[in-house]
């Protein structure tokens, strides 16, 4: 059966929806953006603004090249469709308490923009969406595209409602397919010689066919960066993140307990802790590109490959990267 558009991004709640009259099978074409105003150039503002940490990464590329590394946009665009849905209380009192935290169209703008300044590739590793919106879909829709955004999706893409609603993954990826340019379990684009490798780690793991499909990427045998949302979790990230968010959310001291969540099911589940294992020894793989934990780290993951983890995109953090 069919899922609407709508219901889609209300699947788990239990109040009854009322449909859009606009469909993902929307086909009109817009002109591109033009950057022909004062922010779409050299030394704009929205740029100055920006946090790009410079990082340069040997990966064995055919002609050295730029990228731009972000994640955690968190775009929590709302429009009236969103309103008069279902839940409207509660995904009135998301937008209104993020909107007045941060504007993340202005940081992503300026990802996007540095990046056709620099005419390089712009990866993106997920949580563009702080929850699932029709205005927030719509963007995606329109400008990934335009843009040729790559990468992957964050548990945000998962959530509506304000809270974590996730219903039925495998009934959601296949939609989520509709507003995104790439498969969001599994993609994989060269650039210069180099694998890009994007796949969907949002809760935790990695699933079998993914583990296969990654297998005939490494059969093309060219250097390997592997781009998903969660980090492999080591004792140097998690003391990391925990510093982070418990300043954040003002934790009274207490260090929650590790084995939970997607760390849980990295320490436990044994296809995801194969494919871990496999990587260590892989020496195709070059790098790691993460995020998820809105924090700026890096870690040594093997002889071969440093994991990266990007700061969050909504506060004007992202990566310039140069791969040699």
């Amino acid at each position: 059966m069919d899922i609407s558009r709508r219901s889609f991004m209300m699947m788990g709640a239990a109040a009854a929806v009322v449909p859009s009259v606009r469909g993902a099978e929307k086909t009109e074409k817009k002109a591109p953006v033009a950057l022909g105003g004062p922010l779409g150039k050299e030394g704009s503002a929205l740029l100055k603004k920006a946090k790009f940490t410079p990082l340069e990464i040997a990966v064995g590329a055919e002609t050295p090249f730029k990228a731009i590394h972000c994640s955690d946009t968190h775009l929590n665009l709302m429009d009236v469709s969103d309103l008069i849905g279902a839940k409207v209380e509660q995904d009135l009192a998301m937008y209104e308490g993020r909107r007045t935290q941060h504007n993340p169209i202005a940081p992503f703008a300026a990802c996007v923009l540095r990046a056709r300044l620099l005419k390089a590739p712009l990866l993106h590793t997920g949580d563009v969406c702080d929850l699932g919106t029709e205005a927030n879909f719509d963007l995606v829709q329109r400008y990934f595209g335009e843009w040729k955004v790559f990468g992957c999706v964050g548990n945000h893409e998962f959530e509506v409602g304000g809270k974590s609603a996730y219903g039925d993954p495998g009934k959601i990826r296949p939609e989520l397919a509709k507003y995104f340019p790439f498969d969001p379990s599994f993609s994989a684009r060269i650039v210069n010689g180099v694998n890009f490798v994007c796949l969907d780690n949002v809760f935790g793991g990695v699933t079998e066919r993914q583990v296969a499909q990654f297998a005939a990427e490494e059969a093309k045998g060219l250097p390997i960066v592997l781009a998903m949302h969660v980090p492999f979790f080591t004792p140097f990230i998690l003391t990391a993140k925990e510093k982070f968010w418990r300043n954040v959310r003002g934790f009274d001291g207490k260090v929650p307990e590790p084995r939970r969540g997607d760390h849980k099911v990295q320490l436990e589940d044994p296809v995801t802790r194969a494919f871990i294992a496999h990587l260590k020894e892989q020496p195709l793989l070059k790098a790691i590109l993460t995020g998820h934990l809105h924090i700026d780290i890096a870690e040594r993951f093997s002889p071969t490959a440093m994991q990266y983890v990007v700061g969050g995109n909504y506060l004007f953090h992202a990566s310039e990267i140069l791969f040699t």
